[in-house]
Protein backbone atom coordinates (compact mmCIF):
# COMPACT_ATOMS: atom_id res chain seq x y z
CA UNK A 1 0.00 0.00 0.00
CA UNK A 2 2.63 2.25 1.03
CA UNK A 3 4.70 0.93 -2.13
CA UNK A 4 1.44 2.44 -4.56
CA UNK A 5 1.40 5.73 -2.60
CA UNK A 6 5.23 6.38 -3.01
CA UNK A 7 4.57 5.60 -6.41
CA UNK A 8 1.87 7.92 -7.40
CA UNK A 9 3.46 10.85 -4.99
CA UNK A 10 6.64 9.86 -7.35
CA UNK A 11 4.89 10.21 -10.63
CA UNK A 12 2.99 13.43 -9.55
CA UNK A 13 5.68 14.81 -8.55
CA UNK A 14 7.86 14.25 -11.93
CA UNK A 15 5.04 15.46 -14.05
CA UNK A 16 4.70 18.85 -12.06
CA UNK A 17 8.64 18.96 -12.29
CA UNK A 18 8.51 18.67 -16.00
CA UNK A 19 5.51 21.45 -16.16
CA UNK A 20 7.42 23.73 -13.40
CA UNK A 21 10.38 23.77 -15.66
CA UNK A 22 8.51 24.58 -18.56
CA UNK A 23 6.67 27.41 -17.06
CA UNK A 24 10.04 29.02 -15.25
CA UNK A 25 11.16 29.45 -18.81
CA UNK A 26 8.81 31.61 -20.32
CA UNK A 27 7.31 33.37 -17.21
CA UNK A 28 8.90 35.64 -15.00
CA UNK A 29 7.81 35.81 -11.19
CA UNK A 30 7.35 39.27 -9.49
CA UNK A 31 6.24 39.29 -5.87
CA UNK A 32 5.20 42.62 -5.88
CA UNK A 33 2.28 41.37 -8.64
CA UNK A 34 2.15 37.55 -8.94
CA UNK A 35 0.67 35.49 -5.88
CA UNK A 36 3.13 33.33 -4.80
CA UNK A 37 0.86 30.34 -4.05
CA UNK A 38 -0.31 30.28 -7.67
CA UNK A 39 3.14 29.90 -8.60
CA UNK A 40 4.55 27.29 -6.33
CA UNK A 41 3.55 23.69 -6.04
CA UNK A 42 0.39 22.99 -3.83
CA UNK A 43 0.42 22.57 -0.69
CA UNK A 44 -0.21 19.43 -0.33
CA UNK A 45 2.50 18.05 -3.05
CA UNK A 46 5.13 19.95 -0.89
CA UNK A 47 3.55 18.56 2.53
CA UNK A 48 4.24 15.37 0.76
CA UNK A 49 7.61 16.65 -0.52
CA UNK A 50 8.85 17.20 2.61
CA UNK A 51 8.31 14.03 4.76
CA UNK A 52 9.25 12.04 1.66
CA UNK A 53 12.87 13.94 1.84
CA UNK A 54 12.30 14.51 5.64
CA UNK A 55 15.73 12.71 7.58
CA UNK A 56 14.29 12.08 10.55
CA UNK A 57 11.05 10.46 9.11
CA UNK A 58 13.51 8.35 7.05
CA UNK A 59 14.97 7.13 10.34
CA UNK A 60 11.88 7.10 12.20
CA UNK A 61 11.03 4.73 9.34
CA UNK A 62 13.70 2.57 9.66
CA UNK A 63 13.85 1.92 13.28
CA UNK A 64 10.34 0.35 12.23
CA UNK A 65 12.13 -1.88 10.26
CA UNK A 66 14.38 -2.95 12.84
CA UNK A 67 12.10 -3.15 15.64
CA UNK A 68 10.54 -5.59 13.26
CA UNK A 69 13.35 -7.56 12.92
CA UNK A 70 13.89 -8.01 16.77
CA UNK A 71 10.12 -8.70 16.65
CA UNK A 72 10.87 -11.93 14.49
CA UNK A 73 14.10 -13.02 16.32
CA UNK A 74 11.83 -12.67 19.51
CA UNK A 75 9.25 -15.45 17.95
CA UNK A 76 11.92 -17.79 17.20
CA UNK A 77 14.50 -17.07 19.86
CA UNK A 78 13.09 -20.64 21.48
CA UNK A 79 14.97 -22.33 18.89
CA UNK A 80 18.08 -21.76 19.72
CA UNK A 81 17.52 -24.36 22.93
CA UNK A 82 16.27 -27.12 20.71
CA UNK A 83 18.61 -29.26 19.04
CA UNK A 84 18.88 -32.55 17.07
CA UNK A 85 21.73 -35.53 17.77
CA UNK A 86 22.72 -37.91 14.91
CA UNK A 87 24.88 -40.57 15.86
CA UNK A 88 26.02 -43.23 12.42
CA UNK A 89 27.97 -46.63 13.14
CA UNK A 90 28.97 -48.74 10.55
CA UNK A 91 31.52 -51.51 11.14
CA UNK A 92 32.07 -55.59 11.22
CA UNK A 93 30.42 -57.62 13.04
CA UNK A 94 32.02 -61.36 14.21
CA UNK A 95 29.98 -63.80 15.59
CA UNK A 96 32.42 -67.07 17.27
CA UNK A 97 30.59 -70.51 18.33
CA UNK A 98 32.12 -73.99 19.35
CA UNK A 99 30.65 -77.30 19.88
CA UNK A 100 32.32 -79.13 22.40
CA UNK A 101 32.46 -82.86 22.58
CA UNK A 102 34.67 -85.57 25.05
CA UNK A 103 36.31 -87.32 22.08
CA UNK A 104 36.94 -84.74 19.61
CA UNK A 105 38.58 -81.06 19.64
CA UNK A 106 35.45 -78.57 19.24
CA UNK A 107 35.52 -76.59 15.77
CA UNK A 108 35.17 -73.22 15.70
CA UNK A 109 32.56 -71.29 14.02
CA UNK A 110 32.97 -67.70 12.87
CA UNK A 111 30.63 -65.64 11.14
CA UNK A 112 30.59 -61.77 10.32
CA UNK A 113 28.65 -59.09 9.22
CA UNK A 114 28.84 -55.54 7.46
CA UNK A 115 25.93 -53.52 9.88
CA UNK A 116 24.95 -49.98 10.12
CA UNK A 117 23.55 -48.54 12.81
CA UNK A 118 21.77 -45.19 13.33
CA UNK A 119 21.30 -42.93 16.70
CA UNK A 120 19.16 -40.22 17.03
CA UNK A 121 18.00 -37.60 19.58
CA UNK A 122 16.06 -34.39 19.73
CA UNK A 123 16.70 -32.12 22.89
CA UNK A 124 15.08 -29.55 24.29
CA UNK A 125 17.62 -27.21 26.62
CA UNK A 126 15.56 -24.03 27.84
CA UNK A 127 15.58 -22.45 31.17
CA UNK A 128 12.53 -22.11 33.23
CA UNK A 129 12.85 -18.36 33.26
CA UNK A 130 12.94 -18.09 29.53
CA UNK A 131 10.31 -20.31 28.65
CA UNK A 132 7.82 -18.62 31.22
CA UNK A 133 9.26 -14.86 29.95
CA UNK A 134 8.78 -15.84 26.30
CA UNK A 135 5.49 -14.49 26.02
CA UNK A 136 6.70 -11.20 27.97
CA UNK A 137 9.26 -10.89 25.39
CA UNK A 138 7.39 -10.90 22.44
CA UNK A 139 4.97 -8.36 23.80
CA UNK A 140 8.04 -6.20 24.65
CA UNK A 141 8.76 -5.92 20.94
CA UNK A 142 5.88 -5.80 19.67
CA UNK A 143 5.17 -2.96 21.64
CA UNK A 144 8.73 -1.40 20.56
CA UNK A 145 7.16 -2.17 16.80
CA UNK A 146 4.41 0.25 17.96
CA UNK A 147 6.17 2.99 19.46
CA UNK A 148 8.36 3.48 16.53
CA UNK A 149 5.30 3.62 14.49
CA UNK A 150 3.91 5.80 16.56
CA UNK A 151 7.36 8.33 16.76
CA UNK A 152 7.00 7.66 12.81
CA UNK A 153 3.87 9.39 13.15
CA UNK A 154 5.02 12.08 15.51
CA UNK A 155 7.93 13.00 13.09
CA UNK A 156 5.47 13.49 10.01
CA UNK A 157 3.43 15.44 12.24
CA UNK A 158 5.95 18.05 12.97
CA UNK A 159 7.61 17.82 9.16
CA UNK A 160 3.87 19.08 7.91
CA UNK A 161 3.52 21.47 10.77
CA UNK A 162 6.84 23.00 10.07
CA UNK A 163 6.14 23.41 6.07
CA UNK A 164 2.42 24.44 6.88
CA UNK A 165 4.12 27.64 9.03
CA UNK A 166 6.60 28.16 6.35
CA UNK A 167 4.35 27.96 3.99
CA UNK A 168 2.24 30.84 6.03
CA UNK A 169 5.51 32.63 6.61
CA UNK A 170 6.28 32.95 2.73
CA UNK A 171 2.97 34.36 2.06
CA UNK A 172 3.05 36.63 5.09
CA UNK A 173 6.15 37.96 3.54
CA UNK A 174 5.36 38.52 0.44
CA UNK A 175 2.52 40.54 1.39
CA UNK A 176 4.53 42.40 3.68
CA UNK A 177 7.20 42.92 1.04
CA UNK A 178 4.15 44.42 -1.04
CA UNK A 179 2.96 47.02 1.87
CA UNK A 180 6.56 48.03 2.04
CA UNK A 181 7.58 48.09 -1.77
CA UNK A 182 4.22 50.97 -1.95
CA UNK A 183 5.49 52.94 1.28
CA UNK A 184 8.61 53.34 0.16
CA UNK A 185 7.25 54.59 -3.53
CA UNK A 186 5.03 57.06 -1.30
CA UNK A 187 7.55 58.57 0.30
CA UNK A 188 9.79 58.38 -3.06
CA UNK A 189 7.31 60.32 -4.18
CA UNK A 190 6.96 62.60 -1.30
CA UNK A 191 10.49 62.91 -1.57
CA UNK A 192 10.48 64.66 -5.00
CA UNK A 193 8.11 67.21 -4.07
CA UNK A 194 10.21 68.15 -1.07
CA UNK A 195 13.03 68.72 -2.87
CA UNK A 196 10.92 71.10 -5.12
CA UNK A 197 9.63 72.91 -2.65
CA UNK A 198 12.85 72.91 -0.71
CA UNK A 199 14.55 74.42 -4.24
CA UNK A 200 12.06 77.17 -4.61
CA UNK A 201 12.27 78.19 -0.87
CA UNK A 202 8.44 76.53 0.10
CA UNK A 203 9.68 74.58 3.09
CA UNK A 204 12.39 75.16 5.99
CA UNK A 205 15.37 72.59 5.84
CA UNK A 206 13.88 70.83 8.81
CA UNK A 207 10.54 69.56 6.89
CA UNK A 208 13.38 68.32 4.03
CA UNK A 209 15.57 66.16 6.42
CA UNK A 210 12.33 64.66 8.06
CA UNK A 211 11.55 63.63 4.89
CA UNK A 212 15.04 62.45 4.17
CA UNK A 213 14.56 60.45 7.50
CA UNK A 214 11.55 58.74 6.34
CA UNK A 215 12.93 57.89 3.00
CA UNK A 216 16.08 56.18 5.08
CA UNK A 217 14.08 54.42 7.17
CA UNK A 218 11.58 53.20 4.18
CA UNK A 219 14.54 51.97 2.56
CA UNK A 220 15.95 49.90 5.35
CA UNK A 221 13.08 48.39 5.90
CA UNK A 222 12.24 47.24 2.18
CA UNK A 223 16.21 45.88 2.19
CA UNK A 224 14.93 43.50 5.56
CA UNK A 225 11.53 42.66 4.20
CA UNK A 226 12.57 42.04 0.87
CA UNK A 227 15.74 39.65 2.86
CA UNK A 228 13.20 38.24 5.07
CA UNK A 229 10.70 37.03 1.70
CA UNK A 230 14.01 35.91 -0.07
CA UNK A 231 14.95 33.55 2.86
CA UNK A 232 11.44 32.31 3.85
CA UNK A 233 11.48 30.97 -0.14
CA UNK A 234 14.56 29.22 0.40
CA UNK A 235 14.02 27.72 3.79
CA UNK A 236 10.58 26.47 2.28
CA UNK A 237 12.44 25.15 -0.87
CA UNK A 238 14.97 23.37 1.72
CA UNK A 239 11.82 21.77 4.01
CA UNK A 240 10.23 20.79 0.57
CA UNK A 241 13.34 19.25 -0.94
CA UNK A 242 12.45 20.51 -4.41
CA UNK A 243 13.57 23.67 -6.08
CA UNK A 244 10.34 25.82 -7.41
CA UNK A 245 12.14 27.13 -10.31
CA UNK A 246 11.16 30.59 -10.15
CA UNK A 247 13.09 32.82 -12.77
CA UNK A 248 12.62 36.13 -10.94
CA UNK A 249 11.76 35.52 -6.98
CA UNK A 250 12.50 38.72 -5.69
CA UNK A 251 11.92 41.85 -7.41
CA UNK A 252 14.11 45.04 -8.24
CA UNK A 253 11.31 47.18 -8.76
CA UNK A 254 12.25 49.12 -5.77
CA UNK A 255 15.81 48.41 -5.17
CA UNK A 256 16.42 52.63 -6.98
CA UNK A 257 17.88 50.94 -9.75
Amino acid sequence: MMGKKYFLFLLLFIVFRIQGSAVAQSVRFDPLKDDIGSRIPPLSVILDSAVAHNHYVQFRNLQIIVNNYKLKSSQVDWTRNVGVQVNVGYGNLYDYSTNTSNTTVPPVVATSRNETKYNGAVYLNMPINALVNRKNQIKLAKTEVEQAEQMAGMQRDETRQLVIRQYNELVLKQRLLRISSKYLETIRINMQLVEKEFSGGIIPLTEYARISDLLAHAEADYESVHTDFLTAYMVLEELAGMKFHLTKPISTTNDGK
